[in-house]
């Protein structure tokens, strides 16, 4: 009986026309962990105003990052499909399902249906968990797994942000770069809104969350809680790094609105520039694929930012993508889930 090994990212439109990107704003957008408003105020918001307005724009900003095999985030990801595959070997079948659009989580899980695998390790490539992206993409799996007539055991892997393969493999494509040539080092993580993390805390007590010093350690009380998780990747990258205090920050892209969680990305950069700061390094630990967030966000738009106030120069750290102490990093966090 062979293991299956569902890789889950967030997904990307089929392509960057902008029938297509609308059609992953709607998947995407209306899911209940993703905006966890009234389900009517959500409809209204997401279909009548969010992705009517915001489809063709952000179809520009695809077709920018758009390459000849496809999405980078697609392209990125089969690669390391594909690679794990090999380094696993016969005894493991593995694919790759995006929680929105293709290929499909569905589409994925039959294959390892058909495979008749007696066992998943599902792991959704988000370093940091998240009610948004970890919670969502593993109960929709669930979801789909629960109609099987037979059920195999499952396994997630909701969290590795602290593993040390994975600190390893960022340190290591971060080798590339002197960090001593850079004015100041962010570490920019995907933001979400406070009451997400608010609700998160919930879990484990009334009141847990403070927004404050609370992340600053992991105890049982935040383990899930993503902006500590986002705080301790940090941590762990400066003391293998040797960043000193005062040179880096972490910060929070991507905001809808002044009620995400800070500081933001693009404040920082803005304040930097101002500061006088000239060059600086930007890491995005949030994201094992490069993709639109990591590409053109930071590498373009923050880049513009920087020089329009005063800085000469952005610098992104690519991401792990197909890196090979990624691919090892993965599977040893297989091997050590098989048992």
């Amino acid at each position: 009986m062979k293991t299956g090994v569902l890789l889950i990212n967030l997904g990307t439109p089929d392509s960057p026309s902008t029938s297509d990107v609308r059609k992953y704003l709607t998947q995407f957008l209306n899911d209940p962990r993703v905006i966890d408003i009234n389900p009517i105020a959500r409809f209204i918001l997401v279909n009548g105003i969010i992705v009517p307005f915001r489809s063709s724009k952000s179809a520009k900003l695809y077709k920018h990052i758009w390459t000849k095999e496809g999405s980078p985030l697609l392209t990125n990801s089969n690669k390391m499909k594909n690679l794990l595959q090999k380094e696993l070997g016969d005894d493991f079948v593995v694919e790759l399902g995006m929680r929105y659009q293709n290929p499909s989580l569905e589409s994925a899980l039959n294959k390892l249906k058909a495979a008749q695998v007696e066992k998943i390790i599902m792991i959704p490539l988000y370093p940091q968990y998240a009610s948004s992206s970890t919670g969502s993409s593993v109960a929709e799996a669930i979801r789909l797994i629960q109609k099987w007539e037979v059920t195999p055991s499952v396994e997630v892997i909701s969290k590795f942000y602290d593993n040390p393969d994975f600190i390893d493999a960022c340190v290591d494509v971060a080798g590339k770069y002197d960090i001593s040539k850079y004015d100041y080092v962010i570490f920019s993580y995907h933001g979400l809104p406070e009451r997400h993390i608010m609700k998160g805390s919930a879990h484990y007590g009334a009141n847990s969350c403070k927004l404050g010093s609370c992340c600053d350690t992991i105890t049982k009380n935040n383990q899930y809680c993503y902006r500590a998780n986002c705080f301790e990747t940090t941590r762990q990258l400066v003391k293998r790094l040797n960043i000193p205090e005062g040179k880096y920050q972490s910060t929070f892209q991507s905001r809808l609105d002044d009620k995400w969680i800070k500081p933001y990305s693009d404040k920082v950069v803005e304040e930097k520039a101002k500061e006088g700061k000239k060059n600086i390094l930007v890491f995005s630990p949030a994201f094992v694929a490069d993709c639109l967030e990591t590409i053109y966000e930071i590498g373009v738009e923050y880049d513009e930012i920087f020089k329009e106030n005063g800085g000469e120069k952005i610098t992104l750290v690519e991401s792990l993508n197909d890196s090979p102490k990624w691919i090892d990093a993965l599977k040893k966090m297989v091997l050590k889930a098989n048992g």
